[in-house]
């Protein structure tokens, strides 16, 4: 099988739009893959470093092949977006960016898959427009609020707030060992190119930074609002994740009418780039009937 970096790459599909939307006037970067009379965003978490592409290279080819379009959207303070300090909700912010993105490209309705804040960001746009969005699929996150076994803020949590204040190797391979449930995968290129991305941009270590102290609770608790979301959800969990604890996927799962959750085992946060084929093949399967 041909790969996704032989046949696409982040460059070529590389795309800026200027959106004002919610008191935001902002130029946002994204991934704009395949064509398709359906389409799929792509919304990424929290890490330094991160964006769309980053996030979700293991998971577009099967999409495009499918005959679905793709947009992976580098949320606004992440990567080649715009700067942005949040004194409010992270999650109705990003929701508030991908609404004036979605209004430039003219597309009406999407499906969502959100990983970490990601998903957080799904359900408050998923909260805010309702007929905008077809079948949601969420990863480690969608919710705040307190976990009912694992103290807050988690191992993960703490080491991402480490890696913001002091952008060292060290601490970007502290947080990435516990990403994922095997760090024998994670290279030495890896950590390297993650290193470059988020030390590219200072100006987004220091927003973030300066985010969390005007306002600690970033992502808001959903909980109680989640029986007004009516699409289709599929909900996937890594049974060892060390960042968002597994029950906030149960508490997804009781709340959202329309819901399924998978959990893989050994598996950490990162269930779409640890367990990329299984989790492509469910979501396709997900989406298609």
């Amino acid at each position: 099988m041909t790969t996704t970096a032989s046949v696409f790459t982040e460059a070529s599909t590389s795309r800026f739009a200027r959106i004002k939307e919610g008191g935001l006037d902002l130029q946002l970067h994204y991934n704009d893959v395949g064509q398709g009379a359906e389409t799929v965003v792509m919304l990424h978490g929290s890490g330094p470093g991160a964006s769309g592409w980053a996030n979700f290279h293991r998971n577009i080819e099967p999409l495009v092949t499918a005959g679905y379009r793709v947009i992976l959207l580098d949320c606004p303070g992440w990567s080649k977006s715009d700067p942005v300090v949040s004194e409010g909700s992270r999650s109705n912010l990003n929701a508030s960016a991908l609404k004036g993105l979605l209004d430039v490209l003219d597309l009406d309705r999407v499906h969502i898959i959100g990983n970490s804040m990601g998903a957080h960001s799904t359900v408050a746009f998923a909260l805010e427009n309702p007929e905008r969005i077809g079948k949601l699929i969420l990863m480690g996150g969608g919710t705040g609020g307190p976990s009912a076994f694992v103290p807050q803020p988690t191992e993960g949590i703490k080491l991402i707030g480490a890696l913001y204040r002091e952008p060292t190797i060290e601490n970007l391979k502290k947080m990435m060992n516990v990403f994922v449930f095997d760090a024998s995968s994670l290279t030495e290129e890896l950590f390297q190119t993650r290193l470059d991305n988020l030390l590219a941009r200072r100006d987004h270590l220091e927003n973030f930074v300066k985010s969390s102290t005007l306002n600690p609770k970033q992502f808001p608790d959903f909980s109680h609002r989640l029986h007004e979301i009516s699409a289709e959800t599929l909900l996937v969990w890594g049974r060892e994740d060390r960042f968002v604890p597994m029950d906030t996927g149960l508490r997804l799962l009781a709340g959202l009418p329309k819901a399924q959750l998978h959990v893989f085992n050994r598996c950490g946060h990162w269930a779409q780039w640890e367990h990329a084929d299984t989790f492509n093949r469910m979501v396709l399967d997900f989406l298609t009937h």
